[in-house]
């Protein structure tokens, strides 16, 4: 049995082992693989910690440094609103741990201030104000896209792995028809991306995973802080719209949770979309890109990793569930026309 809290002590050795540890606490939510730890000092103070062995240890890194970079150019009123990652020698400090099968990575943050959470479900009031909020924190990440480092991963080569995959370790994906099915969508993403000329849309820092646990606000619902990075990436904007649908949808925030299409068709997304357009103007081929961005969503995150992202039983819950209604759901269920009409998008 791997001893995390023994690695998170080893890694805060190789950080500062002048300043002594009196505790180290597991405080991971257990529906992620990802571990998260707050670490108390002897002096009381406090740091957080988090865990990973999923992935390359090269793309934990560049996210994190990516993340740092990110936190310390954003502007007010957000200049706050991602923890910050603490430094050694002017760069983002992380560790690895590798002995016989455990890899592992550890990354320090400052402690994330959390004032009001969001209710389960939202009135009509804060859809609106958390819609135009939105809209101004993705401009201002829009800002600093060019001073940010690059990132090595995309989505076109996160679906091309996944291809891979199926050639290659067909038998772990199930039956032939549900690798034939995981092909199909793997191949329309890969058209309609190019349809939508997604390559052309604009480059900034999506944290996608926005449930209502993973961030807080204040005064009239400005966003005030944001945590959980496990699925951060550079891409477009409407990789962060899938999990809003979800946060203003009828059905409101759910402890036993699915990744249902429908909050994207709901009346009360349209109401988000509308303050969000008014302050950051969408395209039409970005609202036709969200059938793409949800089937991402659920070939690359549900299927292709979640048994990385997902403690059981969430993982084979989710797994069967998308062959039997997500993916069945992409191309009958979503109508990106209703959206454009109802946001009097011009075509260009």
């Amino acid at each position: 049995m791997v001893n995390y809290a023994d690695i998170i002590e080893k890694a805060w050795k190789g950080y500062d082992p002048s300043r002594e540890i009196a505790k180290v606490e597991d405080i991971s939510p257990q529906v992620s693989t990802n571990h998260v730890y707050r670490v108390t000092f002897v002096d009381e103070d406090i740091v957080i910690a988090k865990l990973s062995s999923f992935g390359q240890y090269e793309h934990f890194k560049e996210d994190h440094r990516i993340i740092h970079a990110a936190a310390n150019n954003l502007l007010y009123p957000f200049e706050n609103v991602l923890a910050k990652s603490l430094l050694k020698n002017n760069r983002v400090y992380t560790y690895r741990y590798k002995k016989g099968k455990t890899d592992a990575w550890v990354v320090f943050y400052n402690p994330s201030r959390v004032m009001q959470l969001l209710p389960r479900r939202l009135d009509e009031v804060t859809i609106r104000n958390l819609g135009k909020q939105i809209g101004k924190f993705h401009k201002a990440c829009s800002r600093i896209r060019n001073v940010l480092p690059k990132s090595s991963k995309t989505l076109r080569t996160d679906i091309n792995t996944l291809l891979e995959m199926l050639q290659t370790q067909e038998k772990k994906f199930g039956t032939r028809a549900q690798v034939d099915m995981l092909r199909h969508h793997c191949e329309q993403f890969l058209k309609n991306r190019n349809k939508c000329n997604a390559g052309s849309f604009e480059t900034i820092p999506v944290f996608i995973d926005w449930n209502i646990g993973n961030f807080s606000v204040v005064n009239k619902y400005e966003l005030y802080s944001r945590w959980d990075y496990d699925w951060f990436r550079m891409s477009s904007r409407m990789l962060d719209f899938y999990f809003f649908s979800r946060v203003v949808s009828d059905a409101g925030d759910k402890t036993v949770f699915s990744y249902l299409i429908n909050p994207m068709m709901e009346d009360r997304f349209l109401l988000f979309l509308t303050e969000y357009h008014k302050v950051n103007p969408l395209t039409a081929n970005e609202i036709r890109f969200l059938r793409e961005v949800y089937r991402f969503f659920i070939l690359n995150y549900v299927i292709k990793n979640g048994n990385y992202f997902f403690a059981e039983p969430y993982a084979s819950k989710l797994k069967a569930e998308a062959y039997e209604l997500y993916l069945p759901s992409v191309d009958r269920d979503f109508d990106p026309e209703k959206i454009i009409a109802h946001l009097k998008i011009k075509e260009k």
